[in-house]
């Protein structure tokens, strides 16, 4: 590409730095969340919600397990303001709930955004000022001395409006383009502001590290975190807190970085949304931790009931490949991906493990309320054997001989091909039936009795032949033997190798029996066919009918 001389690194490295986090593993423990949807995810929509959208919003949020929530900036709107006012009145913020709310460094702001919450028992009250090398010099054209004093000045109006309004609300500061900040003058900014609020471990103050743009790989964010979190002062007092954005598409990794670096508190969005490329996704982060045996303490355990709720308010959609809420994250198309879902969830529950270690699935769909029918095995022409026989024995109760799954799959791969289109259950059933089950044309079996021996079964059939009754007979080892030999004898079609595989349907009528025969024509070729019927020998019989007419066919 051209042009590429005109871009340079915009931030601001630790020297040295100890990589203590590098050492971890894995996040040992959830950290706290806090919801800015209703902030930043609210913002980033081209119809923003209404009144009733934010409350149905809220009210979901709060039942996901949310105990921090970010309700907008009621200083810059009516609207804003109008619904931090209908969550007060209404009763609708439980006890255990704080909400959270921004407000820039600016005196009539900050009353405002006092007045808002009048009668909130719980509140974050989050200030916040650019303090980036590229909004100095750009944007304010102010000195470092003139921009820390920007954020002190605001933390003592914090002091000040909360002393008129006799409340004991928690103060949250943000540094923003903290990544575009050098590290030393970050920490000393924070620290000045922390020294105006001089935070207690009853009282803690948020000193929250946004990547307002990404700037950087990951690492080089949890290194900024790491040495924040070694300097600053009252680090008893303070939530150290991460606002990732995702420009560069790294926005759960920051966050796992950063969370590994010492940070304790995430603000994210459900599925991401937020200002450009959005906020780092809380579902995925959430999620990933799970998978791990974490305990993450949000509820995804309905995801499709929260995905709804979610694009019928912010008219978003959540895409296709989307971690974990994608509608096809847990569906196999390949072959080989069915195949090993397939025996990987038999082993299972062969086995009774109580631990989830099934090839190509991550997390068990159904902890996320999906299900294996409808999102797990899916059919197309891509598909393999394994995952065509796991859906008909799964659904339908068919439980094909190994060797039968690889001539059904190419069947309905076939079907599937010549729709181009993915096929349902029920299209797959229809395939399979239509294609080998009861398969009468040319020879239709319309009677058939049997006599016995001291060593031979006779076999007397009634078969209709292009509209016309023919009978035949043989004898042989057995009921099935006999009919084989009816129809070699009688009919001119030749084979060998008679197998058979009979069970009981699980699936649908109880009284039912289906059986696969397969035979093995002169030139090699194996045919399968396959009947069903209350009568366990009829359903033999029907099978090596179905065989047989299929051998003509092809």
């Amino acid at each position: 590409m051209n042009n590429t001389d005109k871009y340079t690194k915009q931030f601001f490295p630790v020297k040295n730095p100890p990589r203590r986090w590098a050492e971890k593993t894995s996040i040992e423990k959830a950290p706290v969340w806090c919801s800015v949807d209703l902030r930043d995810g609210n913002q980033a929509l081209t119809v923003p919600m209404n009144l009733e959208e934010k409350l149905q919003f809220f009210s979901l949020l709060v039942k996901i397990g949310f105990k921090e929530i970010e309700v907008g900036f009621p200083a810059a709107s009516e609207t804003e303001y109008a619904f931090l006012r209908a969550l007060i009145e209404r009763g609708l913020i439980p006890d255990d709930v704080t909400v959270q709310v921004l407000t820039q460094s600016r005196k009539h702001i900050i009353k405002r955004t006092f007045e808002a919450l009048d009668g909130c028992k719980n509140a974050i009250v989050h200030l916040y000022n650019p303090t980036s090398l590229a909004q100095r010099e750009q944007v304010f054209c102010k000195s470092k001395s003139e921009i820390k004093k920007t954020a002190v000045d605001g933390a003592k109006l914090f002091l000040d409006m909360a002393e008129k309004a006799g409340v004991e609300y928690r103060y949250e500061y943000s540094p923003e383009s903290f990544t575009g900040t050098e590290p030393e003058y970050a920490l000393e900014v924070c620290s000045a502001v922390l020294e105006v609020w001089k935070p207690a471990p009853e009282r803690k103050a948020i000193i929250n590290l946004p990547v307002t743009v990404e700037l950087s790989s990951p690492h080089v964010y949890a290194d900024q975190v790491e040495y924040m979190c070694g300097g600053l002062p009252y680090r008893e007092s303070v939530v150290l807190s991460l606002h990732p954005h995702n420009d560069r598409g790294c926005a759960v990794a920051d966050a796992e970085l950063g969370l590994l670096a010492g940070a304790e508190r995430v603000e994210g969005t459900l599925f991401g949304n937020g200002e450009r490329t959005g906020n780092v996704d809380i579902v995925t982060l959430a999620l990933n931790m799970f998978s791990q045996g974490v305990d993450p303490g949000l509820d995804f355990s309905n995801l499709p009931a929260v995905t709804e709720l979610y694009e019928r308010v912010t008219r978003m959609q959540v895409y296709d490949r989307q971690p974990y809420a994608g509608k096809l994250v847990f569906a196999a198309f390949s072959g080989s991906h069915q195949d090993a879902i397939a025996k990987g969830l038999k082993y299972r529950e062969k086995k009774k493990t109580g631990k989830w270690t099934v090839p190509y699935l991550p997390i068990d769909p159904k902890d996320v309320g999906r299900v294996y029918d409808n999102d797990v095995i899916r059919i197309n022409s891509q598909s393999g054997k394994g995952g065509i026989g796991y859906l008909l024995e799964r659904n339908f109760g068919y439980v094909l001989p190994q060797l039968m799954r690889e001539d059904v799959g190419y069947t309905v791969k076939g079907f599937s091909d010549e729709m181009h289109a993915e096929l349902t259950a029920k299209q797959v059933l229809d395939a399979f039936t239509e294609n080998y089950v009861n398969i009468n044309e040319p020879f239709r079996l319309t009677d058939c009795s049997f006599t016995r021996s001291p060593e031979r079964v006779c076999a007397d059939l009634k078969l209709l032949i292009d509209g016309e009754e023919r009978q035949i007979s043989a004898s042989g080892n057995g009921r099935l033997d006999a009919v084989s030999n009816a129809i070699k004898q009688s009919l001119g079609v030749k084979f060998s190798d008679l197998t058979y595989v009979e069970h009981a349907l699980t699936k649908g009528s109880s009284s039912q029996a289906i059986t696969y025969v397969s035979i093995t024509l002169p030139d090699g070729r194996k045919v399968w066919g396959a009947g069903i019927h209350n009568d366990i020998m009829t359903s033999s019989i029907n099978a090596l009918f179905s065989a047989v007419n299929r051998s003509l066919k092809l």
